[in-house]
């Protein structure tokens, strides 16, 4: 099944154009690890299919459910207010400046859109938080806030928060920016957990070594473009572009 369809997006923003033609699948349970250099569109793409941005033109269509399509002008026309709503809790986001409320508790944190947006109950929602947060490994952090959590806490916190709302596809943008390296590996476990699990995620990441070794699909974009999209195998060994060999071996050399 086709969890994510996009095809054709174009976003501007100005003269400044950082999408370019974006074509995209991710099919059920897989792991789409989005890589390029700083400034080629990917958060930008995944802000896209959150809504939090809009694109020019193009089609998204989530879970089956159109969000946006061309009308006969080229010009992209959004589903009623109605749809996208229905749309958007197909979808979880965690961003990599972790974007906790600083005055709710961790509990609040998690249980708060629970009851506003599923209309769960405050025993439900307390339940559904506990046993997300024994999955993250923070049991007993429920009544602590997130300036006593270290960085990788909070992440994790925000990981559980977007897995309260049941989301069928869960998207990172570069979760692990923020963090020092001993704190990204606690994050890059927890990933690679929801991944053993069949979660299906897409991920702007950094971190070479997940996309290699964890994601099913990899896309490597530059100024706008995909320029290469295939297995890791295809991307990381085998690829024949010059674009993504220099890219890769500037990474790699830690330049």
């Amino acid at each position: 099944m086709k969890m994510i369809e996009a095809n054709n997006l174009k976003k501007s923003f100005g003269e400044n154009e950082v999408l370019k033609n974006i074509s995209l699948e991710v099919d059920k349970g897989d792991v789409l690890a989005i890589i390029g250099p700083s400034g080629s569109g990917k958060s930008t793409l995944l802000r896209c299919i959150t809504q939090l941005e809009t694109v020019d033109s193009g089609e998204i269509i989530i879970c089956g459910d159109t969000l946006v399509k061309n009308n006969e002008q080229g010009k992209a026309v959004y589903s009623s207010k109605k749809d996208k709503a229905k749309i958007s809790r197909h979808l979880g986001l965690v961003f990599q400046s972790f974007n906790l409320f600083p005055h709710f508790s961790v509990m609040r944190n998690i249980t708060e859109a629970q009851r506003i947006v599923l209309g769960k109950s405050k025993q439900e929602s307390e339940e559904t938080a506990v046993e997300l947060l024994k999955k993250m490994g923070l049991a007993g952090k429920e009544n602590a806030y997130p300036c006593e959590l270290s960085g990788g806490q909070q992440q994790r916190v925000s990981i559980a928060r977007a897995l309260a709302l049941n989301p069928d596809i869960l998207l990172f943008d570069e979760p692990t920016s923020a963090l020092d390296p001993e704190l990204t590996g606690e994050i890059l476990k927890v990933m690679r957990a929801l991944a053993a699990e069949k979660m299906t995620m897409v991920v702007v990441t950094h971190e070479m070594l997940f996309a290699k070794n964890v994601a099913d699909k990899v896309i490597f974009m530059d100024n706008g473009y995909i320029i290469e999209n295939g297995t890791p195998d295809d991307v990381f060994n085998k690829t024949r572009n010059e674009r993504t060999k220099a890219f890769l071996s500037r990474y790699y050399s830690g330049e």
